[in-house]
């Protein structure tokens, strides 16, 4: 069974979640995982996380109804959040490349 439009936004907030986090504590994150652990968690490792989540985001809200998913984009829910997540994820990786 296909997931609701409301089930989809649920589903986004944690890459809100994600985003705004690496924004507020930057790589003292909880959300960012080292790629090479010996090294420690870089800025490259970090801006690879807000990206994920910027595109995971775009992805949902995109969603236009065709095949399994619901339509996201046509949907009257309030997108504020997400949509600003994706400007702040957008800001953090240009602020920090």
């Amino acid at each position: 069974m296909a997931q609701t439009v409301s089930e989809c936004l649920t589903a986004a907030t944690d890459s809100v979640t994600v985003i705004n986090d690496i924004n507020s504590n930057g790589l003292s994150s909880t959300h960012i995982v080292a790629s090479d652990p010996s090294a420690g968690v870089t800025q490259a490792d970090a801006n690879a996380r807000v990206k994920a989540n910027v595109d995971h985001l775009t992805t949902i809200l995109a969603y236009d109804g065709t095949g399994d998913t619901p339509d996201v984009a046509g949907a009257s829910d309030d997108k504020s959040s997400y949509t600003t997540a994706i400007t702040t994820g957008n800001t953090y990786i240009s602020n920090n490349s």
